[in-house]
């Protein structure tokens, strides 16, 4: 019998609305070649999509499908889906699947011809072994294509963004503007603008027990930075440090670019360990850490340890530098006092910015030195790059000597105590058995430990597909071992989104 004509219109006009055919699993895996086979997958869809054979909008097999097809586990397939989400080559749609790009990044292109991607960290030509252990490092930072920054729950170390006095900002940038543009626009010094070195100084005597004066201070260009210029005046090739294990790993390429041989020391409720640090690297000439609330798990270091630790640097001629990336945010309590203010005569290097309090954009960061090393660090800063930008600085300073930047901290310490508290009441609501959350007295974080034996990177690989953004602990951990967590961020999350965001949490982790 012959279709009707309407019938045949419909059909048409049905196929013409489905998605572009999914990815055929052509794909040739050698588990005798030594590369591990969620690398093989990772690399082999990769190869495909930069030729062409997968075109932009193609829909791959769903994670459990490509599993079932190429007889691999389902976390292989869902670690090799969100590396390439993270790379920019696959785009995940909420409700719908996992597709090709239909914009590839633009590394892949290159003088009208189609290059490989990314070449073997292990055979760049033509760099350092330095140069070489950096590029090697692994990049952290995750995104979720197609889903702006502003809407990602759980984004780790990001303030609130709609809070930022952004009026008041623009009125200071414009007073100061007209008042002193000519001097704003001569070439500044490199420790930085001194009316914000002062106010920096009488500041952190205030509100952090930092003994200082204002020659002490070294504007940096956020934290990092200063990292990189406490390894390279303190520390000779080869020189060990003492980092914690989980901890920060960016800090971990700043030593690792200037030749340090890292040495994880454990953490645990009290901190870093600082007799394990002892046992595992007794000749090490320098310690990282983060005293007032340790990243990532939150923890303060105990009196003790904080003692135990200011001892070592002394016995050991060995420096300490202390990372104080988010003291503000104390909701119950007193501040802890600084770990450089607990002695006069303490080796300690003091790092603070105000990319957490502020804005992330805003790469303007301080160090405290002792006085004994502020010419090097000076020196190390001229010719690192210069200055920070003059501008910036001005503002920053009029922001601090004029109280805004009080005023803003005490308004983010109370809105931020709002949202843990939102995150904590929808995660008891939503998650239970799936993820243990609980409070923490400070910071802009909270750690969400999964059931004992659960694959946090897995976890990672399928909350991002479902549109949230969080850390797996596994991540940040060096040699350490223990129970998977999630670490989520809630400072940038407004309250009226957090339960929703709670909810596609546990739709994913389920």
């Amino acid at each position: 019998m012959t279709p009707r004509k309407g019938a045949t219109a419909a059909r048409r006009s049905k196929a013409r609305k489905r998605p572009a055919a999914m990815a055929a699993t052509s794909v040739v895996l050698d588990a005798s070649t030594g590369a591990s086979l969620q690398t093989q997958l990772m690399e082999a869809l990769r190869a495909a999509i930069v030729a062409g054979r997968l075109a932009p909008g193609t829909r791959l097999l769903s994670t459990r499908a490509m599993a079932e097809q190429l007889d691999l586990s389902r976390n292989t397939v869902l670690n090799s889906y969100a590396r390439l989400l993270e790379e920019g080559y696959l785009e995940g749609h909420l409700g719908s699947g996992t597709y090709v790009a239909r914009e590839l990044p633009e590394r892949t292109v290159s003088s009208g011809r189609v290059d490989v991607a990314r070449p073997t960290p292990g055979h760049i030509p033509g760099i350092s072994r330095r140069g070489r252990a950096v590029a090697t490092l692994p990049d952290l930072r995750l995104s979720a294509p197609g889903i702006p920054p502003s809407q990602l729950a759980f984004r780790m170390g990001t303030p609130s963004i709609d809070a930022f006095p952004s009026d008041l900002w623009g009125r200071l940038l414009n007073t100061r503007w007209r008042r002193s543009w000519g001097d704003l626009l001569q070439r500044a010094e490199p420790a930085g603008h001194p009316p914000l070195r002062r106010a920096v100084a009488d500041y952190l005597a205030t509100s952090r027990g930092v003994r200082c004066v204002p020659e002490q201070v070294i504007i940096v260009n956020g934290a990092q930075q200063a990292m990189s210029l406490a390894a390279q005046v303190l520390l000779d090739p080869g020189d060990a440090a003492w980092v914690e294990d989980p901890g920060y790993f960016a800090y971990r390429g700043a030593l690792v670019a200037a030749g340090a041989t890292l040495v994880p020391v454990p953490v645990d409720e009290e901190g870093l360990d600082v007799e394990a640090g002892k046992r595992l690297g007794p000749d090490a000439r320098l310690a990282v850490v983060t005293p007032a609330h340790q990243f990532p798990l939150g923890v303060a270091m105990s009196e003790a340890r904080r003692q135990a630790l200011l001892s070592w640097a002394t016995r050991s001629d060995a420096w300490i530098v202390e990372d104080d990336y988010d003291s503000e945010f104390r909701y119950e309590g007193r501040p802890l006092l600084a770990l450089q203010g607990m002695a006069p005569d303490a080796r300690v290097l003091y790092i603070g910015t105000f990319s957490k309090v502020v804005s992330p954009a805003l790469r303007v960061g301080y160090m405290v030195v002792p006085e004994p090393l502020v010419d090097a660090f000076t020196a190390a800063r001229r010719f690192a790059d210069g200055h920070t930008p003059v501008v910036e600085q001005a503002v920053v300073a009029d922001f601090l000597n004029e109280g805004h930047f009080s005023r803003h901290v005490r308004r983010m310490r109370v809105l931020y105590g709002r949202r843990q508290e939102a995150l904590v009441e929808a995660a008891s609501r939503e998650l239970g058995g799936r993820l243990d959350v609980a409070p923490l007295h400070t910071g802009m974080h909270l750690v969400g430990w999964l059931p004992e034996g659960e694959d946090d990177r897995a976890a990672t690989a399928r909350v991002l597909q479902a549109g949230v953004l969080t850390q797996s602990l596994s991540a940040f951990r060096v040699q350490s071992r223990g129970r998977g967590a999630l670490l989520l961020g809630y400072a940038c999350v407004p309250e009226d989104r957090i339960p929703e965001g709670v909810r596609m949490l546990a739709r994913a982790l389920r």
